[in-house]
């Protein structure tokens, strides 16, 4: 009996335990969810304005890199260099590099043409001796079997004796001039293949005198459109360990350049555009064609025009080391008019004048959720709040126009469903008309 009491106690104490639970889990809900604890706000009636701004910079349309001549040999020294903002004409010398190496590369060529021209006169010469001995000799050995064959043609005069001489003497005759003719066809063939290295060789100088003419032009690097200089860093100034935002020096007279390497921009001031970086916010206001209106830091007082040209579709991915959390859409806009005062990475700020939303109701931009892939808004009844879905029309970076629900209605600016009504407003996720992310 005492076994059985006890676990008849134990059993009520643990019953008494979960509704006590139970109970607190109620009441600490109940008072996340009073009024009382959430920051409210009121839907009201006004004007939404979608202008947009931003911070960005010029940048010209067209541009030429200007490199180091790609000619082998190691390094090239710059002699003379325009500095940055130097304004050139198409045609103008920009970088010369010293063309002492290539210089010597050319006299060097031109010797050894001279001394292959020199060996071809001695080649002609030599071959031309070789060819009038072997003819000397062909006449002699001709003669010499014609005269064997005369000796012949009487041998039925000759004794026995003297008449096989004279065969044998004809026989050998022949031989020797058979052997003179092969001889003077390989001499022939040995002082034509002779010449024609000797001529290998000036050819050889001659392309080299060539390259070295073509290489010493290339010392001067030309610019190929009217603009501005911008001279680029010079990486190989930096040693040991490099970190973004590090400064790196410009090249200069005097640095040794590797061939190839890109060495100043000349930048077409003539044709340039603004660029900047537009917040998700203000990604589905902006529209191509929209105008805006440009002020210039670098000129005080100056008030430029521009359109809307393009906005990128896909979040920019180019501000890795930024602190910045929200999402960027990298925009470009058409000026007007082109200042001629107008430099290349000037800073710019911009008003995109995307207009107004009359007579709508507004929420402040916080009291928007996302739940269920739906807008929604926590609306104040009686001591909670209750999920009702809108439609959001338009938003800028403080308030979203709104349909569904009546001016006065108070709505909950933070998630009241969120344990202790701390939870961060989820306007991140808010789904922007016009389908931006």
């Amino acid at each position: 009996m005492t076994v059985r009491r006890t676990i008849r106690w134990a059993i009520v104490l643990l019953v008494l335990a979960a509704v006590l639970a139970g109970a607190r889990v109620s009441l600490r809900s109940m008072a996340a969810n009073r009024p009382g604890d959430v920051p409210v706000a009121e839907v009201h009636r006004g004007t939404l304005d979608l202008n947009a701004y931003a911070t960005g910079e010029l940048r010209a349309k067209r541009t030429t890199m200007l490199i180091a001549p790609p000619i082998g040999g190691g390094s090239l020294q710059i002699l003379h260099l325009l500095p940055s903002g130097t304004r050139v004409k198409s045609g103008d010398i920009v970088v010369e590099f010293d063309p002492s190496e290539q210089e010597y590369n050319l006299a060097q060529a031109r010797s050894d043409v001279a001394q292959a021209e020199q060996e071809i006169t001695k080649a002609k010469a030599d071959a031309a001796v070789l060819a009038a001995q072997d003819q000397v000799a062909l006449l002699k050995a001709r003669f010499d079997v014609r005269q064997a064959e005369l000796d012949v043609s009487g041998n039925e005069l000759d004794s026995a004796i003297d008449a096989k001489k004279n065969v044998l003497k004809l026989e050998e005759a022949r031989r020797v001039l058979a052997q003179l003719e092969q001889d003077a066809k390989s001499h022939a063939a040995s002082s034509q293949a002779a010449l024609a290295v000797t001529e290998e060789k000036r050819h050889k100088a001659q392309l080299a005198i060539e390259e070295a003419e073509r290489n010493i032009d290339s010392m001067k690097v030309h610019s190929t459109l009217d603009g501005f200089v911008r001279v680029r860093g010079n990486q190989r100034a930096i040693t040991g360990f490099f970190a973004p935002g590090m400064t790196i020096p410009d090249y200069r007279d005097g640095d040794q350049v590797s061939p190839g390497n890109g060495i100043a921009e000349v930048l077409d001031t003539g044709q340039m555009e603004l660029t900047a970086k537009i917040g998700e916010s203000d990604r589905s206001n902006l529209k191509a064609g929209q105008p805006v209106d440009v002020k210039v830091d670098a000129l005080p007082g100056v008030s430029l025009h521009a359109t809307v040209e393009s906005v990128a579709a896909a979040v920019s991915t180019d501000d890795f080391f930024s602190s910045d959390s929200e999402q960027t859409f990298s925009a470009t806009f058409a000026l007007d008019h082109v200042d001629p005062r107008l430099r290349p990475g000037f800073t710019v700020r911009l008003t995109i004048l995307s207009g107004q939303l009359k007579d709508v109701m507004l929420v402040p931009r916080q009291a928007v959720f996302r739940k269920a892939g739906k807008s929604v808004i926590y609306v104040r009844s009686g001591n909670s709040f209750v999920p009702r879905d809108v439609h959001v029309r338009a938003v800028n970076e403080s308030q979203a126009a709104i349909d569904g629900l009546a001016s006065g209605t108070e709505v909950a600016l933070v998630n009241p469903e969120e344990k202790g009504s701390t939870a961060k407003p989820s306007s991140g996720a808010l789904a922007l008309p016009g389908g931006a992310p």
